[in-house]
């Protein structure tokens, strides 16, 4: 069984900075791609951030140059790191996972549970 735990989200001025972590864990025998979506209320979830096995990078357009991802592979963790915060940031975010684990020949997804960033003076 595959668990990603989610941490870092809180409430930030405009202009601020927050750093969202999400630990993987369980019986993953190769990570594909970690990344980051997020959900603003009465909005569909979007895609941000994604980092995939050979460490390349994608960034939605919305936040090229704000928020950076990375990867700590000997922890199984991704990272958002997130400066110039702003209002439209508000969302709930999400940890996703692309891997192959036990017991499945194929690539399989997993979400955190999600964690609330809230912009706001």
């Amino acid at each position: 069984q595959v668990q990603l735990v989610e941490s870092g989200g809180g409430l930030v001025q405009p202009g601020g900075s927050l750093r969202l972590s999400c630990a993987a864990s369980g019986t993953i025998f190769r990570v594909n791609a970690m990344g980051w979506y997020r959900q603003a209320p009465g909005k569909q979830r979007e895609f941000v951030a994604r980092v995939i096995s050979g460490g390349g990078t994608n960034y939605a357009d919305s936040v090229k140059g704000r928020f950076t991802i990375s990867r700590d592979n000997a922890k199984a963790t991704v990272y958002l790191q997130m400066n110039s915060l702003e209002p439209e940031d508000t969302a709930v975010y999400y940890c996703k996972l692309s891997a192959l684990v036990l017991g499945k020949p194929y690539e399989s997804y997993y979400w955190g549970q999600g964690t609330q960033v809230t912009v706001s003076s």
